[in-house]
């Protein structure tokens, strides 16, 4: 008889994980960025600005204060008929979606393709209409489907499929965002709670490798101006006293929009709240265009200290009403840029 060998199993599976990491990152990545090239070119089409340059120098911003009081108007309509209408037909003929937390959670971690793509590219369409949602949950899902299925085809573990749809809805944040660092942050702190050197390594390698991807298309560019604030005394006892406010402000928007979410209607009555509500948001855009969008716009000039006091609070305002409006008419979307704009 022989004797047993003592050399160590193949490795296949850490193989098969690394491959479908380095494959996650790409895929996220191409899959960023092309969400991105379409919400740009939506914007400059539905306004009619910079229509050869989809990433140049002229915001949304500008080309929306450029744009007629009647498109506006239009093109708003137009976004609640698609938000509504659309998302009735996915609710209706689609599969059920599934959340990332769910997929993540759950004995079968794989999204539902068609689905997951229609409710993505809604979100991307509204948002470059100018819904005041945010659009970053798209190349989440986008990722995490890309992860999910990734790692059905390669063989591995429903464990390793977990792990890479967390992945993949970090990579697609940093590839949108050019944020690798918040990419991996967001796996490990949010969506996973875990710092294990087993998850860290692949979530920060597919959300750099996604971020790198996305330059070819986005460039390597940073989301906001920020000017230089020098470090003083006036400035930390303001941080610390406001980041209770802030903090309690941060709480009862999520309530808020929470409440507003689960109230959305899923049937006939959505594309008749959906027009509703963007009606309502393309006239307030006639006098406040810096509403349109994610929120980007509003956070910008206040960092380079282009609104006054009463302009912030009248858009603060407005921005809270008619992200919650969208939210209980039925249009998806994510929160994290209109939170950032509401504290800017």
């Amino acid at each position: 008889m022989h004797a047993p060998s003592s050399r160590p199993a193949p490795a296949i599976p850490l193989f098969r994980l690394a491959t479908v990491t380095v494959l996650t990152g790409i895929g996220a990545g191409l899959g960023g960025m092309a969400l991105a090239l379409l919400l740009h070119l939506i914007q400059h089409l539905a306004y009619g600005y910079s229509i050869a340059h989809l990433v140049g120098h002229e915001s949304f911003y500008e080309g929306v204060a450029a744009a007629s009081a009647e498109r506006r108007i239009a093109v708003l309509l137009a976004c609640g008929a698609i938000a509504g209408f659309g998302w009735l037909v996915v609710y209706r003929y689609g599969r059920p979606l599934v959340s990332i937390k769910k997929a993540i959670t759950s004995g079968d971690p794989l999204m539902p393709p068609v689905t997951t793509t229609a409710h993505a590219l809604l979100q991307i369409v509204t948002v470059a209409l100018g819904s005041p949602l945010g659009r970053e949950v798209a190349p989440r899902e986008i990722g995490a489907l890309i992860a999910g299925w990734l790692s059905h085809y390669a063989g591995l573990s429903v464990e390793q499929t977990r792990l890479m749809v967390a992945c993949g809805a970090g990579a697609g944040l940093a590839a949108v965002y050019n944020v690798p660092l918040g990419g991996a942050i967001f796996v490990l702190e949010v969506l996973l709670r875990s710092f294990e050197l087993r998850v860290v390594i692949p979530a920060l390698a597919s959300s750099v490798i996604a971020a790198v991807v996305a330059w070819l298309g986005l460039g390597d560019e940073s989301q906001y101006i920020v000017p230089h604030f020098a470090l003083s005394a006036n400035l930390v006892i303001w941080s610390i006293v406001m980041g209770p406010v802030f903090g309690v402000a941060a709480f009862a928007f999520v309530q808020l929009t929470g409440r507003a979410r689960a109230a959305a209607p899923k049937g006939w009555t959505l594309p008749v709240l959906s027009i509703a509500n963007f009606l309502v948001v393309g006239l307030l855009a006639v006098l406040f265009p810096q509403i349109l969008g994610n929120g980007k716009t509003p956070a910008q000039l206040g960092f380079s200290n282009e609104l006054t006091i009463g302009l912030a609070a009248t858009l603060l305002l407005i921005k809270v009403a008619i992200t919650t409006s969208s939210l209980r008419a039925g249009a998806q979307g994510g929160l994290l840029t209109p939170g950032m704009s509401n504290g800017a």
